[in-house]
């Protein structure tokens, strides 16, 4: 008869006295292990949660600033930089560069018109050989003359968005700081430049010079995310200031302890001013390091490619805190337009006192960012990389701006004295301001909102020619 059955009407069913036993037997060993499972919980749920609370420890240590958000088909990527904070040594020693999209294998065609840029995928590939140029020629700048034969803006277009001009900062030195090696910078960067009618700049005729952290000419393990956040950072220099010289300087790995060494070095080398293409989440820290951004030259920083949110070095008061805009044409005066773009990092430091040249009253203590420029990889800028990628291709991110302004103040020529961002503040009217966007969510305050005037993603806004630097 079938557990939990009634007998039929008229019949009395016998007990079967050997099953119940059995399944008493069954049901107390049930019981049994049911015990036994709930005190193994008990016993490993602590450590569980141990380690759970460990990896988030980590993680909150080791900042990463996040890969731009949504952007407009495989052509376009995004320097974001993960560096390791100073308190984050003694947890893990070595955390892997740059992230990026997935490498393309697709050539570009584009058609372009006074307002857009239309790129489409081909099936197939075709891989190039470029010798870098030894002359001994001069860098002076060429005539305005850019191919738009690769996707992306040209230095024509960065030239021409900014009131730049062709001349200025002849021979003056425009530091990058970077962690890892490219083995390719010098012969790629010759591709960029002859590609855009610019004068070579090279080891041999002293416009580039490339050193590692302390100086020297042993360099460091090779990176292929480094590499293309080095191509675009000296790509964007030559587009910026075609007559600027170039040093880079490469960290050994991407730690903040490494990189302030470069960053030391590349100021002891002559630097006119230093960019910067990475930062780190703020940390309780951070102000004992400022000192390493203190050498009495223009240094910039990127703020961000997460959205609203602050980072370092561009929350110190020393650096001057690169934002990012959504750059295109207009019909307009300037015939060019710009809103905030909405991955730049920007806010209220967590840690970081207010400085004197500051006097916004929504942050009690560094409120970043102090200018801006083109960083929506939407409308993006081209640069040449060819270790371990393909060639030719359309960046974005804060890691674009921050090197165009270091540029800037390049070409002014009024960087000796200048160790804080505090001139910008005072000559606004040689900036754009730009005026609407947003890269996040804060109540609506000016802090994740471009209006009138000072706002926290676009900062004064963008360069207007070299009067603000």
């Amino acid at each position: 008869m079938p557990a939990g059955a009634s007998p039929a009407r008229g019949l009395r069913a016998r007990p079967k006295v050997t099953m119940n036993i059995g399944r008493s037997r069954r049901q107390r060993l049930l019981s049994c292990a049911v015990v036994v499972f709930a005190l193994l919980a008990l016993l490993v749920a602590p450590q569980m949660a141990g380690a759970a609370h460990r990896d988030v420890a980590i993680a909150q240590t080791l900042r990463t600033r996040d890969v731009c958000g949504s952007v407009t088909g495989h052509r376009v990527r995004c320097a974001a930089v993960q560096v390791m904070n100073p308190d984050a040594q003694v947890l893990q020693a070595n955390v892997r560069g740059a992230r990026r999209r997935p490498v393309t294998t697709t050539t570009r065609v584009t058609t372009t018109t006074k307002a857009t840029t239309t790129t489409k995928a081909t099936t197939t590939t075709q891989a190039t050989t470029t010798t870098a140029s030894t002359t001994t020629s001069t860098t002076q700048a060429p005539p305005n003359t850019c191919t738009t034969a690769n996707a992306g803006y040209t230095p024509c277009d960065i030239r021409a968005a900014y009131a730049l001009g062709t001349s200025g900062g002849a021979g003056a030195t425009v530091a990058i700081v970077d962690a890892y090696d490219d083995p390719n910078a010098e012969s790629d960067l010759a591709v960029y430049r002859a590609a855009y009618g610019l004068a070579p700049c090279t080891t041999a005729n002293g416009c580039f010079r490339k050193v590692n952290q302390t100086g020297g000419t042993s360099y460091p393990a090779a990176d292929t995310g480094w590499a293309e956040e080095i191509s675009l950072d000296v790509d964007m220099v030559s587009a910026a200031c075609p007559s600027c010289h170039i040093l880079l300087v490469e960290a050994s790995t991407n730690s903040l302890i490494n990189l302030l060494t470069a960053e030391n070095t590349a100021a002891a080398l002559g630097a006119k001013a230093i960019s910067n293409s990475w930062g780190a989440g703020e940390f309780s820290t951070e102000a004992n390091y400022d000192s390493n951004l203190n050498h009495g030259i223009p240094i910039t920083a990127s703020t961000g490619d997460g959205g609203y949110g602050v980072s370092w070095p561009a929350a110190s008061p020393y650096v001057t805190a690169v934002g990012g805009t959504s750059l295109v044409h207009a019909a307009n005066t300037r015939g060019w337009s710009e809103t905030a773009w909405s991955g730049a990092g920007s806010g209220c430091s967590a840690y970081e006192p207010k400085p004197a040249f500051q006097t916004d009253t929504g942050c009690p203590r560094r409120s970043v960012a102090d200018v801006s420029a083109i960083a929506d990889p939407n409308t993006g800028v081209a640069t040449y990389d060819s270790y371990n990628v393909s060639g030719w291709l359309v960046f974005g991110g804060t890691s674009v701006a921050s090197p165009i302004v270091a540029s800037i103040y390049a070409v002014a020529g009024n960087g000796a004295g200048i160790s804080t961002p505090s001139y910008s503040y005072s000559h606004t009217s040689s900036l754009f301001d730009v005026t609407s966007g947003s890269n996040g969510s804060c109540g609506g305050s000016y802090l994740c909102t471009a209006l009138n005037g000072y706002d926290g993603p676009t900062g004064n806004g963008s360069p207007n020619g070299t009067g603000a630097f």
